[in-house]
């Protein structure tokens, strides 16, 4: 059983409903007690790095989370909810995360932009992934669709497995060990995001 977790920070109807699409049957959990009986964990996100923080603390979530990652079930971060999986952001701030992959998150440094484009990154871009699981079935580029404004920067080279350009290349997908984290809203990115759940669902 796959559980998407309720912290006040995310779409949640949206992911669970692409999950029904897929024929998988999928429970909102608020309770982090609960959260070891699950298989797979789904960790969305929608809003400000810092308050997603306080939430999950107010709700007693981030060491069960901490946890979670160590017990060796698969867990995926999705926009937001991938951030909130390294150590750190500069949102508002400097804000300590999960740390659960060590690295990140910056504003987008529009000074390194070849051309003017418009902050946040709204809309379908390309992602370009290595080889993993979560991409089975996919090609090596496919498009996604975005809705952000920081981005993650990975310490560790090995735990990027996709990558897209928006005026200059930034890491928007991640695997350290059995933990994902997706940059873009696979729920709102029609066939290729489905994909990618129907694969974290066969994992």
């Amino acid at each position: 059983m796959i559980a998407i977790v309720d912290y006040n920070m995310g779409n949640l109807a949206s992911v669970q409903n692409a999950f029904a699409k897929l024929g998988e049957e999928t429970v909102v959990e608020s309770d982090p007690a609960k959260f070891k009986e699950y298989d797979k964990l789904i960790l969305p996100g929608v809003g400000a790095f810092g308050d997603a923080m306080e939430h999950l603390k107010d709700r007693g979530m981030i060491e069960p989370l901490r946890e979670y990652a160590k017990s060796g079930k698969y867990m995926l971060g999705i926009c937001l909810g991938m951030q909130l999986l390294f150590e750190s952001s500069e949102e508002f701030g400097k804000n300590e995360g999960l740390g659960i992959i060590k690295g990140k998150v910056t504003h987008f440094d529009s000074s390194k932009f070849e051309e003017k484009l418009k902050i946040p990154h709204m809309g379908w871009n390309r992602m370009f992934t290595k080889k993993h699981p979560l991409f089975e079935n996919l090609d090596d580029e496919h498009y996604l669709y975005f809705v952000h404004t920081y981005h993650v920067n990975c310490a560790n080279e090995k735990d990027i497995i996709g990558r897209t350009f928006y005026g200059y290349e930034f890491t928007s997908a991640v695997a350290h060990g059995n933990v994902f984290g997706i940059q873009p809203h696979p729920e709102k990115s029609h066939e290729n995001g489905l994909k990618i759940l129907e694969n974290f669902i066969s994992l």
